[in-house]
């Protein structure tokens, strides 16, 4: 027992863990990921609860009116989508951004699952760039709210390229679940490298800060944590994000969970939770197929007299 302990204690020591193997781990993920992520598909489920002002507020009229302002109303909306990354042409350098078609919302059906692959496939493979701009904004027409989309693929943010913009630092250590963790704090140093955001309509590249959770035995990346702060006319905005990683069938990390909170002044406005089913390769998984929109049948031959 006490070699055992002993061995846990080296293990767990702070100056064992070297920051540059760690940082090549980590950005070893990210290649990967970028390698096969666009071949993959998801189903992803996004639960928004977000404070809306009421529906009818008519303030008094008069000198000695007083406006009685009433309490928000909490608005909570579930949207499953199928869920895939892929490229958008016109970029330089060929970034990866999430890609989603719609499946239902609030339980009401929008498209069918096949329907909703099929339109997938023409983002991914069409050289019409508007199709893939659709599908980022039809994201946003169902009723949402500060919407932030490319956390699930944040882990690209740590390939070596990443890694020139950024700064990081070894700062002690956690566990995630029952796995023992270093942490790492790391902050952007340009927001040309950061989270693209939509808040109501409009959008904008922000620097991020945060922390990143390797697992201690073999430097797999777990967890990233990641917040922003901005001035927005007379309000201070705060986005934060909590994005879980597990290692899929296929040997490459995916999104578990995304948590990103939505803050004006300090409170709380929109909280969005995604969720994602297991995912799966085009190539690898039979069921997977873009080709299963029925084809309908030819009319039949006329009778012969």
């Amino acid at each position: 027992m006490l070699l055992v302990a002993a061995f846990l204690a080296c293990a767990l020591s702070p100056e064992q863990a070297s920051l540059p193997d760690l940082l090549s781990r980590v950005a070893e993920e990210a290649e990967i990921l970028q390698q096969n992520a666009p071949k993959s598909l998801s189903r992803e489920v996004l639960e928004q609860r977000a404070l809306m002002p009421a529906t009818r507020f008519r303030p008094r009229i008069g000198k000695k009116a007083i406006a009685v302002v009433p309490p928000l109303r909490l608005l909570v909306r579930e949207i499953i989508s199928e869920y895939s990354v892929g490229t958008l042409k016109e970029s330089v350098v060929q970034n990866l951004t999430e890609l989603r078609q719609v499946i239902s919302v609030d339980g009401r059906k929008f498209q069918s699952p096949e329907r909703a692959r099929h339109a997938l496939s023409l983002g991914i493979t069409s050289a019409d760039d508007r199709i893939r701009k659709r599908m980022l904004e039809d994201f946003a027409r169902h009723g949402l709210v500060d919407i932030a989309t490319d956390y699930g693929i944040f882990l690209l943010a740590f390939s070596k390229r990443g890694l020139e913009n950024m700064k990081v630092v070894l700062a002690g250590e956690e566990y995630v679940g029952a796995d023992a963790a270093w942490v790492l704090e790391w902050q952007q140093t340009s927001p040309d490298a950061g989270m693209l955001e939509f808040l109501g309509n409009q959008a904008s590249r922000v620097a991020l800060q945060g922390r990143l959770l390797v697992r201690q035995s073999d430097g797999l990346p777990l967890r990233i944590q990641s917040w922003s702060e901005h001035p927005h006319g007379t309000h201070q905005i705060r986005d934060e994000a909590t994005v879980d990683y597990i290692q899929c069938a296929h040997g490459f990390l995916t999104p578990a969970s995304v948590a990103h909170r939505h803050l004006v002044d300090g409170r709380v406005i929109t909280e969005n939770l995604y969720r994602y089913d297991p995912f799966k390769l085009f190539s690898a998984d039979a069921e997977i197929k873009f080709t299963e929109l029925e084809t309908p049948s030819p009319p039949p031959a006329p009778a012969k007299k």
